[in-house]
């Protein structure tokens, strides 16, 4: 039987991790919305954002909260300059989408091989504190046995984080619902010939999507160093493929509908974690994946097609 602390544990993990998923496909989804690339480099971006906030912690000693404002201006415009760099040449190839493929692909061998040269293929943990280590948000009378208490504790990194992330997701959602360049962002993944006939110039707001999402996919590498203390320089290839999951559970090019499914997949992860052996546990999400694929295609989230 399952203890009732180990149940809420559960329940804090999946918030906690949906969280940190929902942002990695809502970036990704954006690129694959305005610009119908798929950016199999997504997860090293997402793994370079970590380094880029070791690195500000190990040299200046700036704290990983506050370097997330200076991630996130570095990765946009360095995101605008890749876009200007390598996207626009892609309109001349015969087939933009398998040359996309190819091209992102490049980019994911180049970028973990720069990572790797610079930072080496070791771990890295990130050496940094607050006070108080752990936070006991509840206590469970007898959880354990007659006067036995149970604490349900959350460290106090993960749940900084969590409070950032929430954040992130309502402004999110406030910017592609509420701003002009969010509505038009939008308004692209439903019909980019549109959106071009109406005067909306469309290489500046497809810069603007690569630079969002490669300063979202930053952002999340410094909120993952709160979650995961430590950095793997090979663990692009697993969040790129949580990405992936995330945004066809929520709906390709329905950037909101992947902050939801980042949350479900969060909770199905954990919960799996707990209830599953480990082999078997891995195997629950794509389970999922599959069945929404086949059942409804479009996406949890999906309204149809994108033409």
């Amino acid at each position: 039987m399952i203890s009732e602390v180990l149940l809420w544990n559960a329940i804090i993990g999946g918030v906690v991790f949906g969280a940190v998923y929902a942002l990695i496909g809502c970036s990704l989804n954006v690129l694959a919305g305005v610009l119908r690339v798929i950016n199999f480099a997504h997860g090293e971006f997402v793994i370079a954002g970590s380094f880029f906030s070791y690195a500000l912690l190990n040299s200046f000693d700036i704290h990983p909260l506050v370097a997330l404002p200076i991630c996130a201006a570095a990765f946009f415009f360095a995101g605008i300059g890749l876009y200007y760099l390598l996207v626009p040449r892609l309109a001349h190839s015969d087939e933009p989408e398998t040359a996309s493929f190819l091209l992102m692909f490049g980019v994911s061998l180049m970028a973990v091989s720069v990572i790797t040269w610079i930072f080496e293929a070791d771990i890295r943990p990130m050496n940094f504190s607050f006070e108080p280590i752990n936070v006991t948000l509840f206590k469970i009378p007898d959880a354990y046995g007659p006067g036995r208490d149970g604490r349900v504790l959350v460290p106090t990194a993960r749940l900084v984080a969590l409070v950032v992330n929430l954040g992130l997701i309502a402004a999110l959602t406030w910017f592609f619902y509420r701003t002009l360049p969010g509505k038009a962002l939008r308004a692209t993944t439903m019909n980019r010939e549109a959106v071009q006939i109406v005067g909306i110039n469309i290489h500046r707001l497809s810069a603007m999507a690569f630079g969002l999402a490669t300063a979202l996919a930053g952002i999340t590498g410094v909120l993952l160093a709160l979650v995961v203390p430590s950095i793997d320089p090979n663990g692009g290839p697993d969040i790129a493929l949580v990405g992936f999951i995330v945004i066809v559970l929520g709906g390709l090019g329905h950037p909101v509908g992947a902050l939801f499914a980042g949350i479900i997949f969060g909770f199905v992860e954990q919960f799996s974690n707990l209830l599953l052996p480990q082999a078997a546990a891995q195997m629950v999400g794509f389970i999922i994946l599959v069945a929404v694929i086949f059942v409804r295609p479009e996406g949890l989230f999906g309204k149809g097609q994108l033409k």
